[in-house]
């Protein structure tokens, strides 16, 4: 609540300052540039038709998957599951993560689907009430880092059999970057929330891993209504994420890719189809190239492509990485640290907004990214190291 309080309260300053005028030539000089490029009139086609596509093919899918998982959620909480994974997985996720053993539960969501997940799960009071406060922010890095983890493995695998252990160090490394970005987001989340070791209180009672709550009626009505109740705080958080995932999203679609290609001469063009670009960011990647090899180990420039990519989409990052292994741009290596980076950044530059948001937390978006940005970092690092040594 006192982040919601945070959100809707507004300063007021002067009608027109400084700001007012950097403000315009920021914009202008931004919309200039996409448009010296791709043409004004192509620059909004694109805009208008990545939101469209957003809106449909992504926005509709994760509020899907999210009315599934809140369903699933309900019903584990219902049920005791996450009361007896709280007790299990204490012992290891308190120490690493700071977080409670029920956030393995996230986790695991997470890594079986996509983000935002986690959030049907924040959603549940019956799952928050073992999280205290300035924790709950903490989930969406949580479930960042394990974002498409199966799918990206199960990939990253079919690819030949020489990257079955690359793919498994690549888990290992998004590990550690996850245990970084949630530290680093605790960090701040305790700060904003003001919490004071020596005052904890948890949402409940005191002794809320004692007792749970349960709703009336047999088995078959209790299982309906939790599946219902859950969907509908499903349904609400697509609902919630709309701005932030077709806003920020289609920014970075368009600064990460580029113009589309003429079937018949081969030549780049820009039609105004969705996902059409500038490619910025790879050519940004190339610049600083001197300094990623020797953390990554990748042996291409053209490689920083992938984690650059996962930035906004880690589906669309793998669909690079076929071609990379055909061309011999990749080795077994950069699998490991495609892997752990893609699996922990997951597209979270296009989730992060939305995500906080739904939780109540935008203020603390910003660090949420800071975090994730430094743990994605952590990961790609660890597989290069980790598979050195193994190596």
């Amino acid at each position: 609540m006192e982040a919601l309080e945070t959100i809707q309260s507004k300063r007021k300053v002067k009608t027109v300052s400084l700001e007012t005028f950097v403000f315009l030539a920021v914009l202008i000089a931004g919309f200039g540039y996409v448009g010296s490029i791709m043409g004004a009139g192509i620059m909004f086609k694109v805009l208008m038709n990545t939101a469209h596509d957003l809106l449909l093919n992504t926005v509709f899918l994760i509020m899907a998957m999210a009315v599934l998982a809140g369903a699933i959620s309900a019903l584990l909480s219902e049920f005791g599951v996450i009361s007896l994974l709280n007790k299990m997985f204490a012992l290891f996720m308190k120490p690493l993560y700071g977080m409670p053993g029920a956030s393995i539960v996230g986790a695991l969501t997470t890594y079986l689907s996509d983000n935002p997940a986690i959030i049907a799960f924040a959603k549940d009071k019956s799952f928050t009430r073992y999280f205290k406060d300035y924790q709950i922010p903490a989930l969406c890095n949580i479930g960042t880092a394990f974002g498409m983890g199966l799918i990206v493995t199960t990939f990253m695998i079919s690819q030949g059999s020489e990257y079955v252990v690359p793919a498994l160090i690549g888990n290992l490394g998004a590990i550690i970057g996850s245990i970084v970005s949630v530290r680093i987001m605790l960090h701040f989340t305790k700060k904003h929330y003001k919490y004071d070791s020596k005052k904890e209180s948890l949402h409940k009672s005191e002794k809320v891993e004692e007792v749970r709550e349960i709703r009336d009626g047999n088995v078959f009505q209790r299982s309906l209504e939790a599946m219902l109740e859950g969907g509908k705080n499903g349904v609400e958080l697509g609902m919630a994420i709309i701005p932030g995932v077709l806003i920020v999203c289609t920014l970075v679609m368009v600064l990460t890719f580029g113009p589309s290609t003429d079937p018949q001469t081969g030549q780049a063009i820009y039609t105004g189809a969705a996902y059409e670009g500038i490619g910025l960011l790879p050519i940004i990647g190339e610049k600083i190239n001197f300094i990623i090899e020797p953390l990554f180990g990748f042996t291409s420039p053209e490689a920083i492509a992938f984690p650059l990519t996962s930035l906004g989409a880690v589906g669309a990052a793998m669909s690079l990485v076929p071609k990379f292994i055909t061309d011999g741009i990749v080795t077994p290596n950069d699998i490991a640290v495609f892997t752990a980076m893609g699996m922990c950044w997951s597209g979270y530059l296009s989730t992060h907004v939305g995500m906080m948001d739904a939780l109540d937390a935008r203020p603390l978006t910003g660090k949420a990214i800071l975090s994730h940005t430094i743990g994605g970092l952590c990961a790609g690092m660890s597989a290069h190291f980790i598979f050195m040594l193994i190596g």
